[in-house]
């Protein structure tokens, strides 16, 4: 069977990730080339795995007929420009999240996709996480009656980079870091979202409070789904003990937990009476396995000619939860959601 050419645009923390499940892990895919701008990037891939083409510019690498796909891990306000070009090169399109920065974008996205009949899977990794994809099971087989209500935290524990503090150009926790929780509770809950509400306030990071004051570090979000089901999530950032990403599903008769925030089961106790367990570090850690699962199923798509499982429409409908909430957050109100206008 030929092998899926993949070309890596953007080699930094998350890219190398696609990068090094590409080489050896996935028998139907071949990382072929790598494209960066940064030659310190470019130098560590090239110290690391061995690619038969390095690129700085995307544009370059997309002339090259040899490759197949792309995984696109770059700056989000780069994602539209990038995917499209790609697919009007006829290559696949692994996009990583957020999908783009406005629902205009990624109407186009999908669309050039769509007109150049090639495959688009944003990178929602929650979604192949076994866990995960266990308590959709138990949902779809109602083994805990007809869900009402659904729940999902994620706090991360690194510092926010300053970019991060202009909510204009992050969206906060929302963006940053729920946008995962919004897309779980979508697929958990099988509807749209009828309207959210967020709240939200800057707990840890004071001193920066006069020059971004809107910012906020800890979220709280109730939505309602067009089905009737409500959901919440619990968003926080720069909260120091680990990564943290666990979920709670209520049914007319039963409970789904789904996710831990330790890192093992080994439990210590010590003589001063206290006992011990390590949280996971980082969603690297978290998500190791998941990262490679998603990646798998891109490659299967393409081999197969078979919908991703999580399509440009999932990216799009994750990204306009991410800007309603922060809409009713600092409008401090509901909003009701109607197609793709809020």
């Amino acid at each position: 069977m030929k092998k899926i050419k993949v070309c890596l645009i953007g080699a930094g923390r998350a890219g190398m990730i696609h990068a090094r499940n590409m080489v050896g892990s996935i028998p139907n895919a071949e990382l072929f080339a790598v494209c960066d701008p940064d030659d310190k990037n470019l130098e560590k891939v090239k110290n690391e795995l061995s690619v038969a083409y390095y690129y700085k510019d995307y544009k370059e690498a997309l002339k090259n007929n040899e490759i197949d796909a792309v995984i696109v891990v770059t700056p989000t306000n780069l994602h539209r420009e990038i995917v499209v070009a790609a697919a009007n090169s006829k290559k696949h399109v692994f996009c990583e999240k957020p999908m783009a920065t406005t629902i205009a974008e990624c109407n186009e996205m999908i669309e050039a996709c769509k007109r150049n009949n090639v495959k688009l899977q944003i990178g929602f990794m929650r979604r192949f996480d076994k866990n995960f994809r266990k308590g959709k099971e138990i949902i779809d087989q109602k083994q805990v009656g007809e869900v009402t209500l659904i729940k999902s935290l994620t706090h991360g524990p690194s510092e926010p980079k300053e970019w991060m503090y202009d909510i204009s150009a992050s969206s906060g926790p929302i963006g940053e870091v729920n946008s995962h929780d919004l897309d779980m509770l979508r697929w958990y809950a099988n509807s749209d979202v009828k309207s959210i509400y967020a709240i939200g306030k800057n707990f840890r990071s004071p001193e920066k409070e006069e020059e971004y004051p809107n910012y906020y570090d800890t979220v709280a979000v109730v939505l309602q789904f067009n089905n009737g089901i409500l959901g919440i999530v619990d968003g926080a950032q720069y909260v120091q003990y680990g990564y943290d990403a666990r979920a709670e599903v209520l049914g007319t008769h039963g409970n789904i937990q789904i996710g831990t925030q330790t890192d093992n089961q080994v439990v210590v106790a010590t003589k001063d009476k206290k006992t011990v367990r390590e949280n996971v570090p980082s969603w690297r850690d978290l998500f190791k396995e998941a990262y490679l699962e998603e990646d798998k199923a891109f490659i299967e798509s393409i081999i197969m000619d078979t919908e991703p499982r999580v399509t440009g429409n999932d990216g799009k409908m994750a990204l306009l939860l991410v800007k309603a909430g922060l809409k009713s957050l600092i409008e401090k109100r509901p909003i009701e959601i109607r197609g793709e206008e809020f």
